[in-house]
């Protein structure tokens, strides 16, 4: 496989992700050159001809901005060098949580990105466990939607967990946990949540029954820690047996890491969509997605279908 005809790049903060990637596909890492200036700018250039090559640019646009105006640039050096294609690879969407105008005077990120991302000229885009899977529908072109579950189900699998109950930290969530919930055939438990403030849960009231139960709570993205450290609490109470959690992306901002080390979480399974150091957390799993990255690449490179990896 090592004469694939496409190229794979990665922009800064995405490198730990795109190696891993690069490997399971059996090609190298393009070359390009990231040029900061003292005032902050940088510049975008590629140090390998990319002229009539199908491009892949694996870059997530978490915080900072400078990941995505990093990817924005990447897609602009790429269409003005003649690639045949240029594909965003983009494991964490960032700004995804501003979706919709949910009060008045809002602006809805998600779809600016999108236009940001359509304006430089990205002819499909890859991304995985979207915070609302309508965000597919901001863009004009192919958008591959994948799934962690797709590496989280066989993992819980191993666990060979009796008496499993699957749960979703909040209302929101309902849907991601029950596709998990009817794979499993286990019961579905939802909590009902009351924020004070963004990133400040005041209440949350468990609706299902936990007791002598293993419970997993799924969500897509874990930051703070508060919602699902306080569910993980509450079932615990509730008379859990143990409580586990898995979520997609590991923002983990402070104090997250250490929440959860003082809750009454098991383990917290995360993928590598975020660039987290474990260390930091006794309780987390790292599980990577590079090989289901790397067989999306294969399979739109090879207009094969994808969603036959779709567990759920």
């Amino acid at each position: 496989m090592s004469n694939l005809p496409f190229k794979i790049f990665s922009g800064t903060k995405s490198h730990y992700l795109a190696e891993k990637i690069a490997e399971k596909l059996g090609v190298t890492l393009g070359k390009m050159n990231i040029q900061h200036f003292a005032d902050g700018e940088f510049e975008v250039s590629y140090e390998e001809s990319v002229r009539g090559d199908e491009v892949y640019l694996i870059q997530s646009t978490f915080p900072n901005c400078d990941n995505l105006m990093e990817l924005l640039l990447m897609i602009d050096a790429a269409k003005r060098a003649s690639a045949k294609s240029v594909n965003a690879v983009i494991p964490y969407f960032g700004w995804a949580r501003q979706d919709r105008k949910d009060k008045p005077r809002v602006s809805i990120a998600a779809k600016l990105v999108a236009n940001m991302l359509t304006a430089a000229g990205v002819d499909s885009v890859t991304t995985m466990d979207l915070h609302a899977d309508q965000i597919q529908g901001f863009f004009n072109l192919p958008v591959n939607h994948l799934y962690a579950s797709s590496v989280f189900i066989p993992y819980i699998k191993k666990l060979k967990l009796k008496d499993l109950v699957i749960a979703s930290p909040d209302v929101g969530g309902a849907k991601r946990a029950n596709d998990y919930a009817k794979y499993f055939k286990a019961p579905l438990v939802l909590c009902h949540k009351q924020r004070a403030r963004a990133n400040v849960v005041e209440k949350i009231t468990i609706i299902g029954d936990v007791k002598d139960k293993n419970v997993i709570l799924v969500d897509d993205m874990i930051d703070t820690g508060g919602t699902i450290c306080a569910a993980a609490n509450i079932m615990k109470e509730a008379g859990a047996a143990s409580v586990r959690a898995l979520a997609s992306h590991a923002i983990m901002s402070d104090p997250a890491s250490e929440r959860i080390n003082n809750s009454a979480l098991v383990e917290v399974m995360l993928s590598d969509s975020f660039p987290y150091d474990a260390s930091r957390c006794s309780k987390v799993t790292i599980v990577s997605v590079a090989g289901l990255i790397a067989d999306t690449i294969q399979r739109v490179h090879s207009h094969e279908s994808i969603s036959s990896q779709y567990l759920v």
